[in-house]
Parts: C-alpha cells; structure tokens; sequence
C-alpha cells in the first residue's frame, strides 16, 4: 500500500520546507506558498521508497524555490528602491515553530542578495541542511563537484561580511542599542540618535513603490538621525503611533504601529556597541503577515 504523508510528521517537517524556501526567497508570503505546494505534492506522492523524508521535503521545496528565485531575480531588477527581506518572526513572536541561523538575519540575506541563484541554493541546502552535494547537484542540474564550488563561492561572500574587522554586537548588546534607539526616536532627541548611529551608518527603506520611501541609501549618522526624525514627525502628525520590541530573523527588531496597524519594522546591524546599518521594511505587502 503506497505510503502517504501523515499530518503529524508533517508538522514536524514543516519548518524546514518553510525555512529553506524562506533562505532562498527573503519571502515569508513566497516561502508559505512553497511550502503549502509541498505539502500538496507530499500528500499525493508515494513515499514508500523515501529514505529520508526531511531531505526530500527540503529538496522539492529547494528546487521551486531555485525556480522562483531566477523569475524573481527579474522582478527585483525593477524593483522601486532598495529591496529587503520580508521580517520574519521568530521566537515567542513566531506563530510557529521557525528554524532559525545566520541565513535569516537580515544583514546576511542581503548578502544571499547579492550571490547567483545557484551560489544561494547550495549555500542554503548544504550549509544550512546538511544535504550532499551530489543531492544538491540534483537541485541545479549540474555536478556535485560545480555544486561544491557554488556552495564555496558563497560561503567566502558570507564570510567576508561577517568577518570584518568590527566588532558585531552580541545579543544582549543588540537589545540595549535597540532600546536606546527606540526611546531617541519616540522623545525626537537628535543628539542621542547621532551618538547611537555610527559615523559611516547607512540607513535603507524599502517602500517598494507602495509607500512613500527613500529610493537611495542615506548615509552618515548625522544625516540619518536627521532623516528619521523628519520622517517620523510627518508620519506620525494625524494618528499616535506605538512602537514594540519584535524578535525577526533572530535578532531584536522594532515593530511600529500607526493607528494600531503596522507601519513598519526596523532591524538594527550594530557594530562596536554603535548602529552601522538601519534596515526599515515600509511596504505594506511585506508587512502582511504581521
């Protein structure tokens, strides 16, 4: 008797499916529609001969989201303004269960960003699931040997990032430069944000042509902290705005809410207990899930 998907073990798997296909896209609204697709095919598939369900859930889920990230790839070229990832929740925020790595904070997908489809691929199924190459060969349609040396070429990307010669916050230094930021903002204190920001900080909004959004990195912790008190002033001139710690892609982030629906969510890459780069998602369609 051919050999279905019962909905317990596949509750147990569904963070991976979920958690690869997030890895590839940046997209929690493209990363669940993947993973419902798996479901459905898992559902219909006889699994009978399927010795390890985990590495064949991530890899069906792998290669639709390979698929979609080279048509994605296209759209993001005529992108409106800086693109980031969409903030995905983890911790007591997550509604479920979220596997969680370097690969999903948000300084690091910026960097996948920047890889070749099959660089990102093979990064995320070797490094982040452990999957062989000659498993992720079967993915991109190539060799396990062109496979590895994807995978080589993106870890020397990553670790180039993330091995700068700065010192990267740890997470309770994170949280307090978070705090402080949140309450330089909420009292529009310029002199305590400038202290907070470094000199060389960069601040990037993803509006997507949604909302009204910088199209072009500001730079310049002064400059910075005088953009966001100005943007904040005239977004917040008819309605109270709110603001709440978040946990997204593993680090503390800042949910803002106008009129009691989100407007926003900041995450900070702090170095040297100073911001260096302000990430803040505006565009509705990527605050859905919120």
């Amino acid at each position: 008797m051919p050999h279905v998907l019962d909905t317990a073990v596949w509750t147990e798997h569904r963070a991976a499916v979920f958690g690869a296909a997030y890895r590839i896209l940046g997209s929690v609204a493209d990363a669940e529609d993947i993973t419902q697709e798996v479901w459905l095919k898992a559902h219909r598939s006889d699994l009978t001969e399927v010795a390890d369900l985990r590495a064949w859930l991530v890899t069906v889920a792998a290669r639709r989201a390979y698929d979609e990230l080279r048509s994605a790839r296209a759209r993001r070229e005529t992108y409106t303004g800086p693109w980031l990832p969409e903030p995905l929740l983890t911790g007591p925020d997550a509604a479920e269960p979220v596997l969680v790595d370097e690969l999903v904070s948000t300084a690091v997908l910026l960097v996948l960003e920047e890889l070749t489809p099959a660089e990102r691929v093979a990064l995320v199924l070797h490094d982040a699931f452990g999957l062989p190459f000659a498993e992720v060969a079967g993915v991109l349609g190539g060799s396990p040997a062109a496979a590895r040396q994807h995978a080589s070429r993106a870890r020397r990307r990553v670790a180039a990032v993330r091995d700068r010669p700065r010192t990267a916050a740890d997470r309770a230094e994170h949280a307090r430069v978070l705090a402080a930021f949140r309450a330089a903002c909420e009292a529009g204190d310029l002199d305590a944000l400038v202290r907070l920001l470094h000199p060389d900080a960069v601040y990037l909004t993803d509006g997507g042509g949604r909302v009204r959004a910088a199209r072009k990195p500001i730079t310049g912790g002064t400059r910075v902290a005088e953009v966001l008190l100005r943007v904040a002033r005239r977004l917040f001139a008819d309605l109270p705005r709110t603001s709440r710690r978040i946990e997204a892609g593993g680090e503390p982030a800042l949910l803002v809410l106008r009129g009691g629906r989100p407007l926003c969510v900041d995450t900070l890459h702090v170095v040297d207990g100073r911001i260096l780069a302000l990430h803040r998602v505006l565009n509705p369609d990527k605050l859905r899930h919120l």
